[in-house]
């Protein structure tokens, strides 16, 4: 019977020691190396960690989201990381799912900083949008119950009958008598109604629009809502579209722009005549002070032979809205014209989509934009809550409400 050399032995063990211990410092450096990486391009980027079942990874770095979820890489060279992606993602997977509720563990916007509430916003955008029917038809619900727009956003001949003392949406204290003159100009009865419209555009103006070549797609819906006369030349057409079915008129654009149509009518019907046949309406019942200057819209129209019909927010319409988005945590002396016109698109149309809309000065990568699309006059401090506003918008695109268009659309 023979033996082998003890000494063999240990040689083999030492060896294999050796290299064991080789093999774990290679692998500590690596480790190391993909941490130290991996921090550096969570500062630049998104990061997104999947769960058992998918694909393994952690992707970071910069990169553009088109308004469909798809991944525009850039030809930065974090952009190969992201080369094999092939989003967007379903809204109903394990991921969006996810990634929603990182937006909506946000309760208030107080709880995150601006810049982490904009990282778990883009994260989102992965996700195809869809409408989410069950939360979509008990918000409407709740709508129709508080503000019914389809029988009370406009005044008419048959909410507001002749002889009506109409209480001023402010001015509580005020009234003003619907006589036979100012009755002739309200429309018989309200010409919309409930869920009339497939898909609607609201555009607000801010300047998140500005190169987003979303102006197709905003042409492409049936029905289009416009705030305060914005500018839709050609020089803004990729961006914002032309189409437009409703515009709003703020009365201290046509007191501070047109002279309160003492002089300036034609300047005024001129602009006008820039959104075709689209329907004007005023808060001309907001406060005494503006009655008489949007009443004075209508008989300019007339004087020029103009087919666009002029209608009149009813002044409890508005107070039922501003008393439905309190409840929402919206509080400010007065909630923004894009807000009710939201409100109102929800219970006129199927699908909303919102363009245009977004509270904040940076866009959610961080980069500062004006405060139009068109200029960058802001305005009064404290007067609205646009960024509460805007964080609504964000849940209600999340919940599958509304969508919400803050990214480049595809021309």
């Amino acid at each position: 019977m023979g033996y082998a050399d003890p000494s063999a032995g240990r040689d083999l063990l030492g060896n294999r020691s050796l290299f064991f211990i080789f093999l774990c410092a290679f692998g500590l450096v690596t480790l190391l190396q993909q941490i130290l990486y991996g921090r550096n391009y969570l500062k630049r980027g998104l990061q997104f960690s999947w769960q058992s079942g998918e694909e393994l990874g952690n992707w970071s770095g910069t990169f553009n989201f088109t308004d469909d979820g798809a991944v525009k890489t850039g030809s930065d060279a974090d952009g190969r990381y992201f080369d094999f992606y092939e989003g967007p993602f379903e809204f109903n997977s394990t991921k969006c799912l996810e990634l929603r509720r990182d937006i909506m563990g946000v309760r208030v916007l107080s709880m995150v900083k601006e810049s982490e509430l904009f990282e778990r916003w883009k994260s989102l955008q992965v996700c195809k949008w869809e409408m989410n029917t069950t939360e979509a038809n008990a918000f409407k619900s709740a709508l129709s119950r508080c503000c019914n727009a389809p029988a009370f956003l406009f005044t008419t001949q048959k909410n507001t009958p002749l002889g009506t003392k109409l209480k001023y949406e402010v001015d509580s204290s005020g009234l003003f008598h619907i006589n036979s003159e100012i009755f002739r100009i309200f429309p018989k009865e309200m010409p919309y109604y409930r869920s009339q419209f497939k898909k609607c555009a609201v555009v607000g103006n801010g300047g998140i629009l500005k190169n987003s070549r979303c102006g197709r797609e905003i042409d492409n819906a049936d029905f289009v809502f416009r705030c305060n006369l914005p500018p839709i030349s050609e020089k803004y057409v990729v961006d914002v579209g032309l189409k437009t079915d409703i515009v709003t008129i703020n009365p201290s654009i046509i007191m501070e722009r047109f002279h309160k149509l003492e002089k300036w009518r034609r300047p005024f019907f001129e602009v006008l005549q820039t959104y075709e046949n689209a329907s004007v309406l005023l808060p001309a019942f907001y406060n005494t002070r503006n009655t008489d200057v949007s009443i004075r819209v209508k008989y300019v129209l007339d004087d020029f032979e103009s087919q666009q019909a002029v209608y009149y927010f009813h002044p409890q319409y508005l107070i039922n809205v501003s008393r439905f988005w309190l409840t929402h945590g919206v509080r400010a002396k007065r909630i923004s014209s894009g807000l009710i016109l939201v409100t109102t698109a929800l219970e006129l149309c199927e699908e909303v989509h919102l363009f245009g809309f977004w509270g904040f000065p940076m866009n959610p990568s961080g980069i500062f934009i004006t405060h139009h699309y068109y200029d960058n006059v802001k305005p009064r401090p404290g007067f609205h809550a646009m960024p509460t506003e805007i964080f609504n918008f964000l849940h209600m695109h999340t919940k599958g409400i509304l969508r919400v268009h803050t990214g480049t659309c595809c021309s």
